[in-house]
């Protein structure tokens, strides 16, 4: 359990035994640890546990123990390995982090869990949010298994597939004509005049402990691909980048571990990848700025994406600084190039911001800040899925079952494909 909440920009402590927003400062607080505490805690205990879900790192995680945790089993997703074939020829070490395994098909799963489980713990009765997609899916599963009420504002072009999930789940879908920053101004009306609990990215504090733990796996996932007890990390983590709370998770994940002895002071360079229409982070890390304003006309298919003002981000744009790391634009043309290329190439059946990290790693290697050699691991951070209607099956031969020329039919179509 978390002893303090400390505000990330002024670095004032605030009561961790209470409900909390934003700190005093307006800006997002972080649980802390008494992590000298934890001396007796070490992976081998992790890697002993039978607990199949993030929630065997529960120690520093917002519980007193595994029972108060509101879990479907969301993380130890997938870490593959890709095989150098095709256009992923010439990447030696290139490995992805599928977050699409999770209960709800995105990375949102972790952050869900740890937020719905200390507002169970603190009686909430009612939880709203805005959201893009994703975190919709997610708020309305966990809130069902806590038997919270849960109310959703989405843009009204949000994919059907999160609109569905969040209806079939029993949340209030409220439907928005505007971005995901519209919604985020009407719910937090709404919570006002309401009383509901907003459970807007970085506003409380658990979505980003829910999602920190992406970098804990990480870490042993390397560890154990490698053959050794020794936690490692990549040379570099490329990360699809809306709001920003799992990049900044998985940065203080290893500040964490590296105070529990587990790791080094070595960290990875950080790679916020962006869609052209939507680079609210890209623009202000090329431009040096400390803070990113508002991205205008925010647009872009991948809807994880389409952020256009992330309150974390300042916390961002240190970490890419700090890292040695780089922001890189993808266009949507691009990125659904990389879905593709990641379900032909590797089975990856990733989401949009899944391609965009494909891509930019591509980029990346062509303009040579990427080494072939390095340790590089790309995040996909949903499931196709949930975008099924950005996908198309033009190649599809149809045939006629009583035609007794339908084989003939098939060789010419085949003609000239790897099929023959």
């Amino acid at each position: 359990m978390h002893t303090s909440l400390e505000c990330s920009l002024t670095g004032e402590f605030h009561e961790p035994d209470r409900l909390q927003g934003l700190s005093r400062a307006g800006k997002p607080l972080l649980a802390r640890y008494d992590l000298g505490a934890l001396s007796g805690w070490t992976p081998e205990i992790v890697r002993s546990r039978r607990e199949r879900s993030m929630w065997k790192f529960h120690e520093v995680l917002p519980v007193n123990g595994l029972s108060e945790a509101v879990t479907l089993g969301e993380g130890l997703t997938p870490f593959l390995k890709c095989v150098e074939r095709g256009v992923f020829a010439g990447f030696g070490d290139l490995w992805v982090k599928d977050e699409g395994f999770n209960p709800t098909q995105s990375f949102k799963a972790r952050g869900m869990s740890a937020a719905m489980t200390r507002a169970a713990a603190f009686g909430v009765q009612t939880v709203a949010l805005p959201s893009a997609g994703n975190a919709a899916g997610a708020a309305t599963a966990y809130a069902a298994r806590a038997g919270i009420r849960c109310v959703i504002f989405v843009p009204e072009d949000t994919p059907p597939a999160n609109i569905l999930e969040s209806a079939c789940g029993g949340a209030q879908v409220v439907l928005v004509n505007g971005l995901i920053s519209d919604c985020g101004r009407l719910c937090r009306a709404a919570c006002d005049r309401f009383g509901w609990f907003d459970l807007s990215t970085l506003k409380e504090p658990f979505r980003l402990e829910g999602k920190k733990t992406m970098g804990y796996e990480l870490a042993f996932d390397l560890a154990d691909a490698r053959g050794t007890d020794q936690l490692q990390l990549p040379d570099v983590i490329l990360y699809p980048t809306g709001g920003g709370t799992g990049l900044i998770g998985m940065w203080k994940a290893f500040d964490e571990m590296e105070q529990l002895g587990w790791i080094g002071s070595a960290r990875p360079r950080m790679v916020v990848v962006q869609a052209e229409g939507c680079a609210p982070i890209v623009r202000a890390f090329e431009q040096g700025a400390t803070s990113a304003p508002l991205f205008p006309n925010a647009r872009t298919a991948a809807s994880g994406l389409r952020v256009p003002a992330a309150v974390g981000d300042f916390l961002m744009l240190d970490i890419l600084r700090r890292s040695g790391g780089t922001a890189i634009t993808i266009s949507d043309e691009e990125l659904m190039q990389g879905v593709g290329e990641l379900a032909r190439f590797q089975g990856i059946h990733g989401a949009p911001e899944g391609g965009a990290v494909w891509r930019a790693a591509v980029r990346l290697r062509e303009s040579g800040w990427l080494q072939p050699a390095e340790t590089i691991v790309l995040f996909n951070t949903g499931a196709a899925v949930k975008y099924n209607h950005l996908l198309t099956c033009d190649d599809a031969v149809r045939l006629d079952h009583t035609d007794p020329e339908a084989l003939v039919r098939l060789e010419s179509s085949l003609s000239g494909t790897d099929f023959l």
